[in-house]
């Protein structure tokens, strides 16, 4: 067995848990032709958040995520809370997943968190789309990582499992 399919198995057992059985090679293959097609699939998500793992930038699709459900919180007072959560695990200066954004982004959600509007971290969630969309969706479709995923459902089928 060699290191890249030995790392791909320990990832993929410990943080699926048999998501492989369930993916089919269709939506594997849409994933590659855009990424809003993987992020906006079943398990696109899912798969991408375990390689961007990898890449120690899984904080980006984790905000992504959390702002999609942030937006569809009805409650003004769930809201609050949520964006304050968001705020202080994404956004403030050393937070413990700050994303990369910039100054006056971080600022007007700085001033705009007292109000926790629907809107009020699209700004960011529109960045951090972008350099997920430029910079490691290129990467994760070149990577061994969804290779050997794609290669295993078309020599497998969905009966098989990654390894």
């Amino acid at each position: 067995m060699s290191p890249n399919t030995c790392w791909l198995c320990k990832i993929f057992r410990a943080e699926e848990k048999g998501i492989s059985s369930k993916l089919s090679l269709e939506e594997v293959l849409q994933w590659s032709q855009s990424f809003d097609k993987l992020i906006t699939s079943k398990y696109g998500p899912t798969i991408y958040k375990t390689y961007l793992k990898t890449e120690h930038s899984d904080e980006n699709i984790e905000f992504w995520l959390a702002c999609e459900a942030y937006k569809k919180i009805t409650s003004q007072r769930k809201r609050i809370s949520v964006a304050r959560k968001l705020f202080t695990h994404y956004i403030q200066p050393q937070a413990p997943n700050e994303i990369n954004i910039d100054s006056p982004v971080r600022n007007a959600i700085t001033r705009n968190i007292q109000e926790a509007t629907q809107s009020c971290f699209d700004e960011a969630q529109r960045i951090i789309y972008m350099h997920m969309e430029r910079d490691s969706y290129p990467r994760f479709l070149e990577s061994n990582f969804y290779q050997k995923l794609k290669h295993s459902l078309q020599t497998h089928g969905n009966n098989s499992t990654v390894n």
